[in-house]
């Protein structure tokens, strides 16, 4: 299996993996989550989310107008309903009033020539910073930061935010027309059965959804992917963990409300930053349970990554052997191509050694040919000692030769009585 973290195989063996429990889950998920510092990510990104609030209302809100019109004029007017209804849900009644429903209602007043303007896109690079934050924070708790190049990255980070975008301008008005208005976009005959399976899945499917959609952001967020099933644990602990921490916030700014300790004017802009920071607190404390999972039961290596782990180890090898040898294995195979042997290094040593042998015995063996052609005739019967010395001697005065007097051109033969030379080349002697 492949580690898609550590860029390496996991093995199969149970006893190698940690011990598969919940609570060593849980542990692990709050050890690698501290580690990476999951309160000044949620910070971040809460930063980036208030900063990048107002672009996205306006490229929700002004696009929304051009999808209006295959519902009707009622359609923007509901969506802007909606989107106050649920975040009363969600936030307090001061966050409401002071913060979301004017923005929502100046941004409807500008109209849909401001799509086309240069500051809505301008507001696109300003919005998609909160997408970019998740997407650092998810890579950083798969420890895959640095592996997609920084600029690609932010530039991604725009791209998945315009997608999310479209995908919400198209899917609001269908949220926000709700179980009861949209069977009557149906037939007639359809309109009754419609009605009742949506009054009864109507809302869970939607919390599916937000699941999945959570699950598909850690996905493409990671440059080394993961499948959606893997990444489900996760999101579906982020919904947890907002729900419970918007609920907690809720009560306790009743509860400080109630006992007449106020922030004063701060209170509705703190109480949205808290809001916000546990937005990015959820996701990223889901993205921390899905690497602490991919620990604990890595993930099986699909066909692809077997594909790319054997490229990888075989540059891996041939890195680790040049830096291993450095020039001297590039020496070798120069010398084994110059030779014609077509054969591949062994070692350091070994056939430096052999090649060094190989052409020491060859010069050897060549001076004495030499010498003994221009020794004469009485080489036969003398001793190898004697012979390769005149060899040389004889060599250095007619180691050209003459083709008709027995001699070798390329000074590469020898005569008759060349016994010295045939005995260090390893050739037979003539009797």
């Amino acid at each position: 299996m492949l580690d898609p973290e550590m860029g390496s195989p996991t093995g199969q063996d149970d006893r190698s993996a940690p011990e598969r429990r919940p609570l060593r889950l849980v542990a692990r998920t709050i050890t690698k989550a501290w580690e990476g510092n999951i309160f000044s990510e949620a910070a971040e990104a809460a930063f980036w989310q208030v900063l990048s609030f107002p672009p996205l209302l306006l490229g929700l809100l002004g696009s929304i107008g051009y999808v209006g019109e295959w519902f009707g004029p009622e359609v923007v007017q509901a969506v802007r309903d909606k989107i106050v209804s649920t975040c009363r849900t969600i936030f307090s009644g001061d966050v409401v009033n002071g913060v979301i429903t004017p923005t929502v209602d100046q941004i409807l007043t500008v109209g849909k020539g401001e799509i086309v303007s240069v500051g809505f896109l301008i507001s696109l690079w300003a919005g998609s910073s909160a997408m970019a934050s998740f997407v650092d924070a998810v890579t950083v708790a798969h420890g895959q930061y640095g592996v997609r190049h920084e600029v690609w990255q932010r530039i991604f980070a725009l791209l998945l935010y315009v997608v999310s975008l479209v995908l919400l301008i198209i899917g609001l008005p269908v949220l926000a027309l709700g179980p009861d208005v949209l069977p009557r976009f149906l037939p007639d005959r359809w309109q009754a059965v419609a009605e009742a399976w949506l009054s009864a899945f109507y809302y869970p499917v939607i919390g599916v959804l937000l699941v999945l959609a959570l699950a598909t952001l850690y996905k493409l967020a990671l440059p080394r992917k993961l499948p959606w099933h893997r990444l489900a644990p996760g999101a579906a602990l982020a919904m947890v963990v907002f729900i419970l921490s918007s609920v907690g916030l809720r009560l306790y700014i009743r509860w400080i409300t109630t006992t007449g300790y106020t922030y004063g004017a701060l209170a509705t802009p703190i109480a949205f930053l808290l809001f916000v920071f546990f937005i990015g607190l959820a996701i990223t404390i889901g993205a921390y349970f899905n690497s602490a999972i991919q620990e604990m039961w890595p993930a099986r290596m699909t066909r692809r990554q077997r594909r790319r782990w054997r490229r990888l180890e075989l540059v891996r090898a041939a890195e680790r052997i040049m830096s291993r040898d450095g020039g001297e294995a590039a020496d070798d195979a120069e010398e084994l191509r110059a030779r014609g042997t077509g054969r591949k290094v062994a070692g350091r040593g070994g056939s430096r050694g052999k090649a060094a042998g190989q052409g020491k015995a060859a010069g050897q063996g060549k001076a004495g040919g030499q010498g003994g052609h221009g020794g004469g005739k009485s080489g036969k019967g003398v001793r190898r000692r004697v012979a390769g010395r005149g060899g040389k001697r004889g060599g250095t005065k007619s180691g050209s030769g003459d083709p008709k007097q027995g001699g070798d051109p390329g000074g590469t033969g020898g005569g008759p009585g060349d016994k010295g030379a045939a005995g260090r080349t390893g050739q037979p002697e003539n009797a």
